[in-house]
């Protein structure tokens, strides 16, 4: 029996998980393939962490603990979908629904009074942010568009906003003081223990961390932001904006980034507001204003003082917003400017989205206006003031006409910034951090004051040549041009140069078309070249491949949804990752308040689809599905059985539906495995001539509001309930 792992995670993807999966098992059974799911939610995470706090008999299981081990499994096959990385907000959100329902766990502490609170609070802060992707990435990054992906866009292409070369957009980042003009990295030359230490102007030492691991020949980069230079980039930043009559519009992420970007998002909003928290800050101090959290939490807190209190807080905040520039919106009608939740502005999808509406951003009367995009940490940012000079010069894409940007990501084990944050620490004071070997030798020295935020990155040396290996293999299999997007201006990309230099020199490249260009230079080169319709490959590293491969895909796809995403385990396993996630709790909302699920599982098929494809080298029938499956997929693409966003349409149930009809259509009509033709064919009669009944029996139930008894630990039968509502359809289902 061969076993593929679907996870369950959160929100959007979590409920088509509930319509898809037993259509999936349905159909893969008879040809010896299990389904398990191993649930790695962040509710799960929690329960399972606190299993010694619930006092129950009932043990939750640390499944991703177990997908840890898994991963380096030779045999593995995980389909991981997106899951939460949550934000503090979030954090809190999810732990009071569970104590809310009867689960007994602590709440979070912002600030920890004792030792038992202290450990609470790091318990927690590992649960919080990308606490998934780094542990189960044990191998590096193939994403592209599949070909019927791309056939189906050239006919029937989504529109983008028109550009003009008078757009005042841009990107504005600190030119000094940030992490990339502060970062010192070298090549360790043996493997040993590294310790952190700060020092004090006085001499005192403080453990930051002790006993990291460091490998022969990984990696290490040091460096800080400063606070000071922070700010005065920021105040800065916001009188031109005034001046300039511009949204303004920040753009971080606290959810990836989960410890340098809530500090970096808070001092903004500390600098923004700087006249009414300086005004009121006893009052915000006591009812514990954390702007870290966003001004939701302000929001949040206030409702716990008089109305006359409350009254005069709102007045005082409302003078800033009046003096100051005009904010760019999450929300328009509900009034969510772009500080409200940290991990409402995900810079990974939220610049592309802006680029995609002509460098436009809405303001609070819900229009479309150019946008001064605050990225402090220049270290990428200019990949997308590339993107934006282009577009103003060239105008937009031509979805139909434009090719294609590959990604080969550098990601496996916890490769770079991904892998900082239990290395990333706020200053408590002046002084300086070191890091020290075991036998005292100083690698790296940072002169840092009160409030900087310092961090550590590393990469390993066999992530690195794997990375580099994957790069030309897809170079020699596509002969696309192939890019290393590395600055040699900047120190860590200095390192990995020398190592890709000398894996290239090992080979023979002269048929391959393979460059190191900057950030900003292979942007504009891949741009070029896909505006005449050729294609490229990206090889980046980790926080780049995060970024190119939403920004390329939303240009060229209208979402990152639709790419392919294959995770070739570095010992010989496969992890294949569906879509993105960042629109998921949108897609919530509308089906509590509509009964309609906009969610598009495209990127669960492709996965699907591949990971039948990787156990097909060893099963006939396992190979035949996917092929199958894959007919099916551009079928459902042609026909225009893609969610729609409007209630009373097709939505993530009926694609489900059609689906399951054209894959077995595919699988009746073939004549390579007879037992699956004759199996398929009754259930495909089935299906063709129940299919009116079936989506009606779908589609009548939209239109009325639905509780889940839950939003980050649904109900289990109610959720079901919702999520397979034809019971005719579900009758041929269950009994294949």
């Amino acid at each position: 029996m061969s076993k593929i792992i679907y996870t369950k995670t959160d929100e959007a993807p979590a409920l088509a998980t509930v319509s898809l999966l037993p259509i999936i098992k349905a159909f893969s059974k008879s040809s010896g393939i299990k389904f398990q799911t191993r649930d790695i939610s962040l509710s799960s995470r929690i329960l399972a962490t606190f299993n010694d706090f619930l006092g129950s008999k009932t043990k939750y299981e640390n499944d991703l603990e177990f997908l840890s081990k898994l991963v380096k499994d030779p045999d593995a096959n995980i389909i991981k979908l997106p899951n939460i990385s949550a934000s503090i907000p979030q954090l809190k959100k999810a732990i009071n629904e569970l104590q809310n329902q009867g689960f007994n766990i602590p709440n979070y502490p912002d600030k920890a009074s004792d030792d038992k609170e202290l450990i609470v609070k790091s318990i927690y802060d590992k649960i919080k942010g990308s606490a998934v992707n780094p542990v189960l990435r044990e191998g590096n990054s193939d994403r592209r568009v599949p070909p019927a992906i791309k056939n189906y866009i050239k006919s029937n292409p989504h529109k983008l906003g028109s550009w003009s070369s008078k757009s005042k957009t841009h990107v504005s980042s600190m030119s000094k003081g940030d992490f990339r003009n502060n970062e010192t990295s070298l090549t360790s030359d043996k493997h040993e223990l590294l310790n952190i230490y700060h020092y004090n102007n006085e001499g005192k030492k403080t453990i930051l961390k002790e006993n990291i691991t460091v490998h022969k020949d990984a990696i290490i980069d040091c460096s800080y932001l400063s606070i000071k230079e922070l700010y005065k980039f920021l105040n800065e930043e916001i009188e031109k904006c005034k001046n300039e009559n511009l949204l303004f519009s920040l753009h971080l992420k606290a959810s990836m980034m989960k410890v340098s970007d809530p500090i970096i998002f808070g001092h903004v909003l500390k600098v923004f507001f700087k006249r009414f928290i300086s005004n009121n800050s006893k009052i915000l101090n006591d009812i514990n204003i954390n702007f870290n959290s966003g001004l939701s939490n302000f929001y949040e807190n206030i409702n716990s003082i008089s109305e006359e209190e409350k009254e005069i807080l709102i007045d005082e905040i409302n003078i800033d917003f009046e003096n100051g520039p005009k904010l760019a919106m999450v929300d328009s009608e509900k009034n969510i400017t772009n500080f409200h939740i940290p991990s409402d502005v995900i810079i990974d999808a939220s610049m592309p989205a802006m680029i995609k509406s002509s460098g436009k951003m809405w303001n609070k009367n819900g229009e479309l206006e150019d946008t001064k995009a605050i990225i402090p940490d220049s270290s990428y940012s200019s990949i997308y003031q590339a993107t934006i000079d282009f577009c103003k010069k060239n105008g937009a894409f031509e979805p139909a006409t434009m090719g294609t940007v590959q990604n080969v990501g550098l990601m496996a084990k916890k490769a770079e910034e991904y892998g900082s944050h239990d290395k990333t620490f706020e200053i408590k004071e002046n002084g300086k951090v070191c890091v020290e070997s075991k036998d005292g030798k100083i690698l790296f020295t940072h002169i840092v004051s009160t409030g900087d935020i310092w961090r550590m990155c590393l990469v390993r040396n066999e992530a690195i040549k794997d990375w580099i290996k994957l790069a030309i293999n897809r170079a020699k299999s596509t002969g696309f041009p192939t890019v290393f997007w590395l600055d040699k201006d900047r120190s860590h990309d200095k390192q990995l140069i020398k190592v890709v230099e000398d894996e290239l020199g090992k080979i023979n490249t002269s048929e391959l078309n393979i460059q190191i260009l900057s950030p900003y230079k292979a942007t504009l080169f891949s741009l070029k070249e896909i505006k005449k319709g050729n294609n490229v490959i990206s090889v980046s590293g980790n926080v780049l491949r995060d970024y190119l491969t939403d920004l390329f895909p939303i240009l060229e796809l209208g979402t990152s949804a639709k790419m392919l995403s294959i995770v070739p385990l570095m010992n010989g396993g496969k992890l294949f990752e569906t879509g993105a996630g960042g629109s998921a709790p949108k897609h919530v909302q509308q089906l509590i308040k509509e009964n309609h699920l906009r969610w598009d599982s495209l990127g669960e098929f492709l996965a699907i689809s591949v990971a039948l494809e990787d156990i097909g080298k060893n099963n006939r029938n396992s190979l035949k599905l996917s092929e199958c499956l894959n007919k099916a997929i551009e079928k459902l693409l042609i026909n225009g059985k893609s969610p729609s966003r409007k209630v009373g349409e097709i939505d993530n149930r009926g694609s489900h539906f059609y689906l399951a009809l054209y894959w077995a259509e595919f699988l009746s009509n073939q004549t390579d495995c007879l037992d699956l033709k004759n199996q398929f064919k009754d259930i495909y009669k089935s299906l063709s001539e129940k299919e009116n009944n079936i989506i009606d029996e779908i589609n009548s139930i939209q239109g009325t509001k639905v509780d889940l008894n839950g939003y980050f630990n649904t109900d289990d039968e109610r959720t079901k309930e919702v999520m397979r509502p034809s019971s005719t359809f579900n009758s041929i289902i269950d009994n294949i």
